[in-house]
């Protein structure tokens, strides 16, 4: 079974077994509703602990959690700074030109000629658009809007991206 990282545990916040988490996804909403069920991968663990979510709701730039069976917060600081991760089977099927993260780290970008830029290896969020971190195999990192003018074709299964090199897009 694959995980995706939907989050961080960077602390607890009361005694009542609350943790306060950094999200990584675009669907807290779905992620961390009542019932959802997630796997607690700490540092040091072999494999991950199973929680369903009890209760959510958001408190400043963070979400605010509970799991069933974890009341107090001596249950749950053990969790700090733990990743919180989703199992594949969990996972719901997107919209057309919609992609999870981990569908697009690690596809390779070229050019419409067929140029290689290099390997998409993060993916920044502006606000307007998504922008993909790409490492060449030597020189610049190099950064790709995700947008239409820019990239031309996605293709997830072959971790290949086909995009149109615009006059001042390579940082060269």
């Amino acid at each position: 079974m694959d995980w995706f990282n939907v989050g961080k545990i960077v602390n607890t916040h009361g005694i009542r077994g609350e943790v306060r988490v950094l999200s990584r996804t675009d669907f807290p909403e779905e992620r961390f509703a009542e019932g959802a069920r997630l796997g607690i991968f700490k540092e040091d663990a072999k494999k991950p602990v199973p929680v369903k979510v009890a209760s959510h709701r958001k408190h400043k730039n963070f979400d605010l959690l509970t799991f069933e069976g974890y009341s107090s917060i001596n249950q749950v600081e053990e969790f700090k700074n733990a990743d919180l991760k989703v199992a594949d089977h969990e996972l719901d099927e997107l919209e057309e030109h919609e992609y999870y993260y981990h569908e697009i780290i690690g596809c390779t970008v070229v050019t419409e000629d067929g140029r290689e830029i290099g390997m998409v290896t993060d993916i920044l969020e502006t606000g307007a658009n998504d922008v993909w971190a790409v490492k060449p195999e030597t020189g610049k990192m190099q950064y790709i809007p995700y947008i239409e003018d820019v990239v031309k074709e996605i293709d997830v299964e072959n971790k290949k991206i086909v995009i149109e090199l615009m006059e001042g897009l390579l940082n060269e």
